[in-house]
């Protein structure tokens, strides 16, 4: 016999507005941007009075929670379907403020048209128009009197009947008497249940992450100051991408600027590194993994929630200790030294710019990692390099491209028995092999997807090594990729184009090299063995044609820094296969020497 899992009831939109006012059923998105448009609430008040169904609220009750007294106590709901449609309620209805995308609080009038029974978004138009209704918030409050209402409508527009007007106010009083679906999830469902649940029943089929599980119940949770840990997140994330949204903060969220959480950030005011801004999910991944020692998110909901894994029971004084340590954790993560420090660390790796990272998963991890090291108070020099080549190793084998979760989990875990360095040394030996160097990196290399992560560690080497671009005297590689410098092709592209190959083919990585614009127009679509022997001769003539370079042992010394195979003065169409197989096998070499100096 197969269980339901849910229950499905009807209730009154009031019912639903009182449990909110209550604080029955959480609606944590309150505190965060409301996305809908003001035009959009005006559609869903429309509908509401036309009748129309609205789809279902989904609500998932949290876990009855075993106290230290014996006694338990019945968990809120949590909206996790719907809090946008809820949100646009409590804006038109009670009239309550919400933060628009700019964090900024705002009222969303909704105006009414009695005699045409029509809604539109309250503007200034419509302040001078004395045929509308401003708010409906002040028909629809518990202690607006209807005859009143009729009576004063029908003064200041004679020409309206009041049995009309009375009519079209009685339907609009009569929306919070409307019927709203909600289906509320078991308590006893763990997290990826719910999240099938939700992805089948929604129809768009948008997955609900672990993260707005986490974030949810953070926010529902004001025993344990959730609430404002939950804005911390959110705030310190937004600083990282808009500084100067800082003193709106203080501007706007006075009870926030009041706190500690708010002094933890203030470093951010000033600042403008972009080569990691996390998103919440980031944040709270790295001070999961980094304090709780754990990797799967859908762990951290059911320790807030107080699970005991052993017992499988809820305790309080798991909830309580449990969000102790991920407020230590967030504090950690947005601690101004170690977010620094950190971020100097993979700078020192040559990843100089954020253009060259692609996998947010890999910092989160490397900066878990620094974490870690840090609370175990290891050496300065053993946590860079540590965390250096932790960081480049997870780009190099793809280490958290799929199934993020379960590869940190199983990491984190080792990582606890065995420290840090054991374990890095144990996943080098296993898949940093020398058959990795010589036969699986040059076959990676095989791609003509120029943000290859392969190709991005690459030009890490060259920065960590400070290279020259090439043919450059003076410019070096790090200065390319810090200006927006352009990828150009050894074997000119209009060259290749011309003998018949195709995007796939010329746009191999292996054929790229960082240069200047001025030099590859230069060289424009000549021959390699044509252009390469005018390089050779410019060092015997001095008359530099292509680049600053007039000297054969720092040219010799430039083509080896680029990996350029020999010969490449020889080189025709016919021999471009060759010459890619071979300066594969020249920039994994590069790659491999650069790891192990990390």
């Amino acid at each position: 016999m197969t269980i339901q899992k849910y229950s499905v009831n009807q209730y009154t939109i009031q019912t639903l507005l009182t449990w909110v006012e209550s604080k029955d059923i959480a609606i944590p998105e309150i505190q965060r941007p409301f996305v809908w448009s003001a035009t959009k609430v005006r559609e869903f008040i429309d509908s509401l009075y036309s009748g129309y169904p609205v789809g279902y609220l989904i609500a998932w009750r949290n876990p009855a929670v075993r106290l230290k007294d014996g006694s338990t106590s019945d968990g809120k709901r949590i909206l996790i379907d719907g809090q946008q449609r809820v949100t646009a309620l409590m804006a038109a209805i009670l009239g309550m403020q919400v933060v628009d995308k700019n964090y900024r609080k705002t009222r969303i009038k909704i105006s009414f048209h009695p005699a045409e029974k029509r809604f539109e978004v309250f503007n200034p138009a419509i302040g001078k128009d004395k045929q509308w209704i401003h708010d409906i918030s002040e028909v629809l409050s518990p202690n607006a009197k209807m005859l009143q209402l009729v009576n004063d409508y029908c003064e200041r527009n004679p020409g309206n009947k009041q049995d009309d007007v009375y009519e079209s106010l009685s339907l609009l009083k009569g929306i919070v008497n409307n019927h709203i679906g909600l289906i509320e999830l078991n308590s006893d469902l763990d997290i990826e249940t719910v999240t099938e649940i939700f992805i089948r029943i929604n129809s768009s089929g948008v997955v609900l992450s672990q993260a707005d599980f986490a974030m949810s119940k953070i926010a529902a949770n004001e025993i344990y100051g959730g609430n404002n840990l939950r804005k911390c997140i959110d705030y310190f994330c937004h600083l990282l991408a808009a500084p100067e949204f800082y003193d709106q903060i203080a501007q706007v969220d006075k009870d926030f600027s009041s706190t500690d959480y708010f002094r933890k950030m203030a470093w951010l005011r000033n600042e403008n590194d972009d080569l990691y801004e996390p998103s919440y999910t980031d944040a709270l991944r790295v001070a999961f993994i980094s304090e709780f020692r754990r990797g799967r998110l859908e762990d951290l909901v059911a320790l807030l929630s107080g699970r005991n894994f052993e017992t499988r029971d809820f305790e309080e004084a798991i909830a309580q200790s449990s969000f102790a340590s991920l407020e230590k954790g967030i504090f950690n993560f947005m601690h101004e030294n170690h977010f620094k420090r950190f971020l100097m660390i993979i700078r020192s790796a040559g990843f100089v710019d954020s253009t060259l990272i692609r996998s947010q998963n890999t910092l989160n991890m490397a900066y878990a990692i620094y974490l870690v090291m840090r609370s175990n108070q290891r050496p300065a020099p053993e946590i860079e390099s540590c965390v250096r080549r932790w960081f480049v190793m997870s780009v190099l084998t793809g280490r958290y491209s799929s199934s993020p979760e379960s590869a940190m989990d199983y990491d984190v875990k080792l990582i606890h028995e065995n420290g840090v360095r054991n374990t890095l040394d144990s996943i080098e030996e296993a898949e940093l092999s020398d058959a990795f160097w010589k036969s699986g990196l040059p076959q990676q290399m095989r791609t003509s997807v120029a943000s290859s992560p392969y190709f991005k560690v690459y030009l890490a080497s060259q920065v960590f090594d400070n290279d020259k671009g090439f043919l450059s005297r003076d410019i070096t590689v790090r200065d390319l990729i810090t200006h927006r410098g352009d990828v150009h092709h050894l074997f000119p592209k209009k060259y290749l184009k011309k003998h018949g190959l195709t995007k796939g083919k010329y746009n191999q990585i292996a054929n790229y090299v960082m240069m200047q614009s001025e030099i590859n127009i230069s060289i424009g679509a000549q021959e390699p063995s044509r252009y390469f022997s005018c390089l050779l001769e410019q060092c015997s003539n001095g008359n530099a044609a292509y680049g600053a370079i007039t000297d054969r042992d720092q040219l010799a010394v430039n083509f080896k820094l680029h990996c350029i195979p020999e010969d490449m003065d020889k080189m025709t169409i016919d021999h471009y296969e060759d010459f890619l197989k071979e300066r594969r096998k020249l920039m994994a070499q590069k790659i491999k020497d650069f790891y192990f100096r990390l």
